[in-house]
Parts: structure tokens; sequence; C-alpha cells
């Protein structure tokens, strides 16, 4: 997955004006305007690098207090160790102080993601399931966090309600049940790939019934899970989600479902610590 330039700029812009507001008062009533300095950004932590272009390009995004230049050590997908070297720059210590917290957030955001993502893919490497993510994410920071589960190794689910067909259980609930949730969706959207999310055993029956492309089973026991595997004998794919932590997911894995969702790599993403430091 690629982000859009437009998009990176959307987001550092908005970050900026959030943070900076009219003025860094601080930086302006202590540091000499024509004063320059050198920093480096570091892990504290050992993490999944990701980000470093993003939040090296958020100095050039603060023209208006002077040039930064900097400088890219380490890219993303490479495994950082406490102490190394993510950024280091040189230029106009105001502009540093101003984009520093901004920089940080965007970096620790995406590293934080792909990482957490890096640590779910390890414990099905060797099972078939494929970890997915899900719209639970952080708002206006989709595009950044989606990427950087692409980075820990896991795979996007649709970016938003636009890009894909999930009939949800309230979906269910107004059309009246599975039957005909499927059958509004098949008459009106006869060539496109339907999923449903289905949380009990009759559900997954009638989906199969009906024509489901791929059932999502919801919160669902193990013991059930492998009862609906029965049920679509290899004929529809399968994707688990709720409750999947690092603690069951082999556990999920090992039923033989084929995706695996997980909204807690992008609603709540490791804290990984990252820091600037003026040399």
């Amino acid at each position: 997955m690629q982000i859009d330039e437009k998009e990176i700029g959307r987001i550092i812009a908005l970050a900026l004006i959030e943070d900076i507001g009219e003025d860094d008062i601080t930086s302006t009533i202590t540091i000499p305007e024509d004063s320059q300095a050198k920093f480096a950004i570091r892990a504290r932590d050992e993490l999944v690098v990701c980000g470093t272009e993003i939040a090296a390009s958020v100095f050039s995004y603060i023209l208006n207090k002077g040039t930064v230049t900097v400088e890219i050590k380490m890219n993303d997908g490479a495994i950082a160790k406490a102490g190394d070297t993510l950024i280091t720059g040189y230029g106009n210590a105001r502009c540093i102080m101003a984009a520093e917290r901004v920089a940080l957030n965007l970096l620790r955001q995406m590293c934080g993601v792909a990482t957490i993502t890096k640590k779910f893919v390890g414990e099905i490497k060797d099972t078939k399931a494929k970890l997915l993510d899900t719209r639970k994410t952080i708002p206006g920071l989709r595009s950044l966090q989606k990427y950087a589960v692409t980075i820990g190794g896991g795979h996007n689910h649709r970016f938003g309600l636009y890009d894909g067909i999930l009939i949800k259980d309230n979906h269910i609930a107004i059309c009246g049940g599975v039957e005909e949730a499927l059958r509004m969706a098949r008459h009106n959207a006869p060539n496109a790939k339907i999923e449903i999310e289905c949380d009990a055993i009759y559900q997954v029956k009638e989906a199969v019934k009906f024509g489901a492309d791929i059932i999502l089973l919801d919160n669902m026991s193990i013991a059930e899970m492998k009862e609906a595997i029965g049920i679509v004998d290899n004929k529809i794919l399968l994707e688990a989600s709720g409750g999947v932590s690092l603690q069951n997911i082999r556990s999920i894995a090992n039923t033989g479902v084929d995706f695996i969702s997980v909204g807690s790599i992008t609603n709540n993403p490791a804290n990984v610590d990252i820091g600037l430091d003026m040399e």
C-alpha cells in the first residue's frame, strides 16, 4: 500500500495547525531567531521502523521559521533496537522545536502499529491464516495506520465503507435476517464479492445456502469455528474476528480459518518509545 502525497500533506498540515496554532511561544521567547542546532531521533525500545520519511517531511512544513536538513538512517521495515538512530537533522532551532512533537507523534503511531502487527503475524506465521486490519482506526490517520499494518506483515481489509461489501449484524437486523440481507445485496450488486457477519451457527448455514462469498465468524468459540469450517467445506472463505489477542490468535488460526481480523492493532497500538535529542 502506498500513501498519496496529498494525503500525507493533509495529515501533517492539520497536525501542525493543532499543535502550533499561531506560534510556538516558548521557543520564540527563549531561542534566538537565527539559532542553529543538530538533532537525532532515536528508538528507545525495540521496534519495527515505519514512517521515517513522513516524520522527516514534517520539518519541511515549517518553512516560515527557517530550514532544516534531515537524513533518514533507518527505512521502513527495519528492526530498530533501543538506542538506534532513525533520523538526524540540522537547521533552524525554532523550526526543529516546532516540528518535534508532530514528527514524533506520527512516527510513534506508525512504528507502534507496525510493531504490534509483526507480533501478531509471528504467532500465525506457519498457518494459512492471514492477519487483517479493520476500520477501528484513529480518525484522520487511517491511511498511515493501514500502511503501517502492511509494513508489519499484515494485510489490509477494506479501507472504508466505499470499497468493500460487508453485511454486519445491524444490516441483518434492519433487513430482517441473513436471507433477506443477502438477497438485497445480490440484487443491487450482482457481480460484487459479498461478505456477511455471522455470530451463530444457524446464520452460517443460511449464509452458505444463500450465496455469501466470505463469512465473518464474529466472537465465536473455537468449537463453533471448527463447526463452521465443516459446514462451508472449503467452498467459502472464513474470517474470524472479535476478542482476538496475542494469547489466543494461534488457537484461532489452528482451526483453519482463512483470515483473522484484529482491531487492536490500529485501535490500541503498542506504545513504543521514540525521542528527539539535541546533539
